[in-house]
């Protein structure tokens, strides 16, 4: 059995729920969010956030480019918080309990300044790991190969023994192609059941 030596999360729809798609619905319809989401390239914008670019000037600059669209884009910006649907609680009771049986747990997450600064702010539990690895202060996003090495550089801990959790198959699989275990992230029980697996306290 190969030893965990720390457990790594992502964040979101890992330990909150993050959903943009129910957000626009919601406000401005099903049919008026997909003329939207196929008119403006909004996950290119999310993810150049990510990578450490201004979300105000990354919204303004694509309202400007879409004036038809400017209020619906705005709400990326103004109305960021409420794609947060909230906690995965299971994931939660478990970030904590690795924590209170002494498991070194680290978030590898691709988030922009902004947003996680408003995220911290409403779940105070993001500000519970040993340490964070964050896109946009890193300026490189999952699953660039660069962020999981500079996640290996820092912690000093052999492939081997980092075990990795992330809902995007692309992301777990750039971290298995160094080694890393890793974890597709379906749900908490699943995730509770493969460290429990491996002997992990506090699983």
């Amino acid at each position: 059995m190969t030893m965990v030596e720390a457990v790594i999360f992502d964040i979101g729809n890992v330990l909150i729920k993050w959903d943009p798609i129910q957000f626009y619905d919601r406000v401005i319809g099903v049919d008026a969010r997909r003329a939207l989401f196929a008119a403006v390239d909004l996950e290119g914008m999310n993810l150049a956030v990510d990578a450490g670019a201004d979300l105000h000037q990354a919204v303004e600059e694509m309202a400007a480019q879409y004036p038809e669209h400017a209020g619906s884009i705005r709400m990326w910006r103004d109305n960021w918080l409420e794609f947060v649907i909230g906690p995965i609680d299971g994931s939660v009771a478990l970030l904590r309990r690795l924590r209170a049986a002494g498991v070194p747990v680290h978030a590898l997450t691709n988030f922009g300044h902004t947003p996680l600064a408003m995220a911290d702010a409403a779940f105070p539990f993001l500000l519970e790991f040993d340490s964070r690895f964050v896109s946009a202060e890193l300026g490189v996003c999952k699953p660039d190969p660069a962020i999981y090495a500079a996640v290996e550089q820092s912690l000093g801990i052999p492939a081997k023994g980092l075990f990795f959790i992330d809902d995007k198959r692309e992301n777990t699989s750039a971290a298995s192609a160094r080694g890393w275990q890793t974890h597709f992230f379906e749900g908490s029980e699943a995730l509770v059941h493969d460290l429990d697996a491996l002997g992990v306290a506090g699983a």
